[in-house]
């Protein structure tokens, strides 16, 4: 959810090698348990064992020596094998035989080289104008081979970068609805701490009504024995009045 992507020129500060390079020739990787498109979900010895799987290699040649800070020291003209292109979740390293890329590369402990997704972004750029203009810092195109040609590509890459950037589209749109479900929980979290303040007081209101209720019973009851208690004593008062009228006439007899 922390995540943020990087800019190209930040990336490629963090790429261990960046090499211009032009795709020679494609290699699709032996079918396995894990490799296979979604329509091939045949055994790994069956019927279907040979066909193109979802991951494949490549062969390039590099058009220019490596980047500046690059960690890979083979002049311009070498070939080298690349691994782990093909389809992985939300975006591609994928690249098309004949045409020259930018890329971003690293290498594994068995000294493998493979795309170097600084950032878990792309890793592969097409050779365009614009990404020549975004990368002329790391490289002197003039000394490179075939550098003042950029291919016109055709409409098979026009599809492939379409795929590339509605993925991008989405990922994006993925991104801003974990934002947004993320403020809607925080909503969520402080209406439901509100709630429960308000049922506490809710809570307390009943409890204090439950007592006062209680109280004026009490009351009630004590006013009703009291009244009783009056009644009683009322009735008895002229027999005391009369006792005490006939003793003070009977003293006064005495005297």
């Amino acid at each position: 959810a922390e995540w943020r992507p990087l800019s190209e020129g930040c990336r490629a500060e963090l790429a261990a090698i960046i090499v211009y390079a032009r795709v020679l020739a494609l290699h699709p990787d032996p079918y396995g348990a894990y490799n296979y498109l979604p329509w091939q979900r045949g055994p790994p010895a069956g019927p279907q064992q040979g066909a193109g799987g979802l991951f494949y290699s490549a062969e390039i040649e590099l058009l220019c020596d490596q980047a500046w800070g690059s960690m890979l020291e083979v002049p311009a003209g070498s070939r080298l094998n690349l691994t782990g292109l093909g389809y992985f979740s939300c975006h591609s390293h994928t690249v098309m035989q004949g045409y020259a890329y930018f890329f971003f590369l690293r290498m594994d402990e068995n000294y493998i080289l493979l795309p170097h997704g600084v950032n878990f972004q792309e890793a592969i750029f097409p050779d365009t104008q614009e990404n020549r203009r975004m990368f002329a810092s790391l490289f002197q195109f003039s000394n490179c081979s075939q550098a003042q040609h950029v291919l016109s590509f055709s409409t098979d890459w026009e599809i492939q970068e379409d795929n590339r950037l509605m993925c991008s589209s989405v990922q994006k749109a993925l991104f801003e609805e974990e934002d947004r479900v993320k403020k809607l929980q925080q909503k969520v979290a402080t209406l439901e701490k509100r709630n429960k303040q308000l049922r506490d007081r809710v809570k307390k209101v009943k409890r204090s009504l439950r007592q006062a209720r209680k109280n004026t019973r009490h009351m009630e009851q004590m006013n009703r024995k009291l009244s009783e208690k009056l009644s009683s004593a009322g009735g008895q008062i002229p027999y005391i009045n009369s006792l005490k009228q006939e003793n003070s006439h009977a003293t006064y007899l005495k005297v």
